[in-house]
């Protein structure tokens, strides 16, 4: 039940991009950062490794605590006001600590990948895992849905957003799930060893 209860009740700070290029941080509490201070998030914790190697992107938060990939596609044309350059989709973890199904959480991520390549050409897909407690072939499926999606729409993927984290005491909240700042320090890596490519692209293309 706490798990449940944990992915519902923080909302994180929007940041204003401005005139700036924008990277959307699209996603539920991993991305919102439950249960760490904002400093301490992926979003904040990418907004400095992008500012001290030089680029000018701003990150905007786009994190809602228990947020489903339905919740996502009812959401996210709104956050394209911000006319991002880039969207970090992280989506999916509620359908699978719910066992939702899984041709509607497929169907939804494409819809919000459909929405944002109509404002912006980048998406960095990232994958999650789902709890053993709904069976193999569900946990199977589950991983193919982001695999799938990347192929079709060819998209960089992150294999799994809490790679090196999840089930760390060390790097987790007592759930095992959410990120400590240890873990977020881990995570921002990850996400900045694919997003760096895709920022680099826009910085030459723009030049």
């Amino acid at each position: 039940l706490f798990l449940v209860w944990a992915l519902f009740f923080f909302t994180p700070t929007v940041l204003v991009g401005g005139s700036s290029p924008v990277i959307l941080a699209f996603g539920n509490s991993l991305t919102a950062g439950f249960g760490v201070p904002d400093a301490q998030s992926y979003p904040s914790r990418l907004q400095k490794i992008i500012t001290e190697n030089g680029y000018p992107h701003k990150v905007i938060h786009g994190g809602v605590s228990g947020d489903t990939t339905a919740g996502g596609v009812r959401r996210i044309k709104w956050l394209m006001k911000h006319d991002p350059e880039i969207v970090i989709l992280e989506l999916g973890a509620n359908d699978g600590l719910r066992g939702l199904s899984l041709e509607e959480m497929e169907s939804n991520l494409e819809q919000i990948i459909d929405i944002c390549k109509d404002i912006c050409e980048k998406v960095l897909l990232t994958g999650m895992r789902p709890p053993p407690h709904y069976g193999e072939e569900y946990t199977v499926e589950f991983e193919k849905t982001f695999t799938r999606l990347a192929e079709k729409h060819k998209l960089p993927l992150v294999p799994f957003f809490l790679e090196g984290v999840a089930g760390i005491r060390e790097h987790t909240q007592p759930d095992g799930i959410h990120p400590l700042g240890s873990g977020y320090e881990i995570i921002v890596q990850t996400i900045w060893k694919y997003l760096k490519p895709l920022v680099d692209l826009g910085s030459k293309t723009k030049a």
